[in-house]
């Protein structure tokens, strides 16, 4: 699972999604430098971390570097909710607590998102089946139903950094720690 990217990190990275191709280190230095004092240097570092650790790929253009996001800021968002709900004792509880935080924005939203899953994954319960309790269900209906793949929708990308392969892919994915 990915650890939380850190406040400079966040920012660069935010740019690289944002502008959704290849960039370089001074065309992030100029924008972040809208907002605050930074050095170059600092900026390339970053952006090398970033690339040590899988976010972002890298390719030569003359005497710099081009980056690319490795993966998306959903796909991102999603790895971290995933992680922190996993990691609660009681998950039911947390959603349940989650949701109340939600904003009416954010909570149409998950209504939104739930349609999609449940439009791009249809229930495949016959409709006689669907009245039996799964005890006294045929056996030839709960083997014909499929089994739901875990976890994450097929909305969000499975690009999250360590799935991917990479520059380096031979040695073990820090993002993966």
């Amino acid at each position: 699972m990915p650890r939380q990217l850190g406040d400079l990190e966040d920012a660069v990275m935010s740019r690289v999604w944002q502008w959704n191709r290849p960039v370089t280190v001074r065309e992030v230095l100029e924008d972040l430098q809208r907002e605050r004092s930074i050095a170059y240097t600092t900026v390339m570092t970053v952006m090398d971390n970033l690339h040590q650790k899988g976010w972002v790929r890298r390719e030569v253009d003359g005497r710099a570097y081009r980056y690319t996001a490795v993966s998306t800021r959903a796909a991102y968002a999603a790895a971290l909710m995933n992680e922190a709900w996993s990691k609660s004792d009681n998950p039911a509880a947390a959603l349940v607590a989650f949701f109340g935080m939600m904003s009416p924005t954010q909570r149409d939203a998950l209504e939104d998102a739930v349609r999609m899953v449940q439009r791009d994954r249809p229930e495949v319960i016959p409709e006689a089946a669907s009245e039996t309790s799964p005890e006294t269900a045929p056996e030839a209906s709960r083997e014909a139903a499929p089994e739901v793949p875990p976890e994450v929708p097929p909305e969000v990308p499975s690009e999250v950094p360590g799935e991917v392969p990479s520059e380096g892919a031979d040695r073990e994915h820090p993002a993966g720690r």
